[in-house]
């Protein structure tokens, strides 16, 4: 009798788990996509971070497809990933908002130091007897970039520092050749002297 009743005992514990494997995570489920509509409805976390939201989704269709096939401890750790990935999502989407927004403000005062320095240099190459510039090209290109340092101002107080970082290097570049064509005509004159 004893052992009829462990018997039936251990059929019951069985039972018990299968039936607690065999019924959705519906709990962690709900969770996982109330975490991927929050990341997706944060800025910072699409603006910065947007391939972590990318792979919360994935998960999340993941998540789905295993419930959908009654594979519910599997569908447990997609909805587990989908709600760690959204996460990281919102905490990244804070953080490089806050290093862009850093470099962002380093760019423009170099730039505004650089655009001087240029200037400085075009006006020294005026002054430079049978220089071969087209000085009406450089000041197109000075003008542009003076053009382009005032939309990254304006980016930048708007808040769209990956604007103004891209913008920036642009100017950089644009600047950067512009004192190489006053080098290298420079060297030339001087050669020829």
């Amino acid at each position: 009798m004893k052992k009829i009743i462990n018997t039936l005992n251990m059929v019951f514990i069985i039972a018990l788990a299968v039936s607690a494997c065999a019924s959705p995570p519906t709990e962690e489920m709900q969770k996982a996509q109330d975490a991927v509509t929050r990341a997706e409805s944060d800025a910072d976390a699409v603006t910065y971070a947007g391939n972590s939201i990318i792979r919360a989704r994935d998960a999340l269709t993941r998540m789905q497809s295993e419930a959908d096939s009654k594979r519910y401890d599997s569908a447990k750790e997609f909805a587990n990933e989908a709600i760690k990935n959204a996460e990281k999502a919102i905490s990244d989407g804070k953080s490089v908002k806050e290093r862009s927004k850093t470099e962002a403000a380093t760019l423009i005062e170099s730039l505004q130091t650089l655009f001087a320095e240029t200037s400085n240099s075009v006006n020294n190459a005026k002054s430079v007897p049978n220089i071969l510039l087209d000085f009406g090209a450089i000041a197109r290109d000075m003008d542009d970039a003076r053009e382009t340092l005032e939309d990254i101002r304006q980016s930048f107080q708007a808040g769209n520092n990956l604007d103004v970082i891209a913008k920036g290097q642009a100017v950089r570049a644009l600047l950067s050749e512009i004192n190489a064509r006053i080098n290298g005509a420079a060297i030339a004159t001087s050669r020829k002297q």
